[in-house]
C-alpha cells in the first residue's frame, strides 16, 4: 500500500514539473494568461509560486524561480522513485 502511494506522489510530481513548463512557456505569448487555459495554468501553479517569489531569484534580467522549481521537483521525483523500487 505504502509503495502505491509513493507511486502516486512521484507521478503527482511528474505532472506538476510539466505544468511548469507550460507555465513558462506561455510567458511567451503576451495574452496567454488570459484565456481559460492559461488561468488554469496560473490557478495551479500560484500556490507554489507566491512563497518562492519572497527569495532573490530574479536576477540578470530572469526570474529563475521556475528552474529551481524543475530542479526541485526533478530532485523529488527521483527521490519518489528510489523509494518505491526499495518498498518494491
Amino acid at each position: 500500500m505504502m509503495g502505491f502511494l509513493v507511486i502516486v506522489a512521484y507521478y503527482l510530481v511528474r505532472v506538476y514539473s510539466f505544468i511548469f513548463v507550460v507555465y513558462a512557456l506561455l510567458s511567451f505569448f503576451p495574452s496567454a494568461y488570459q484565456t481559460w487555459f492559461g488561468r488554469m495554468i496560473l490557478q495551479t501553479v500560484r500556490p507554489i509560486l507566491l512563497p518562492l517569489s519572497k527569495l532573490p531569484l530574479q536576477f540578470g534580467g530572469f526570474d529563475w524561480t521556475i528552474l529551481v522549481l524543475l530542479i526541485a521537483c526533478d530532485f523529488l521525483s527521483s527521490w519518489l522513485f528510489h523509494l518505491a523500487q526499495l518498498l518494491g
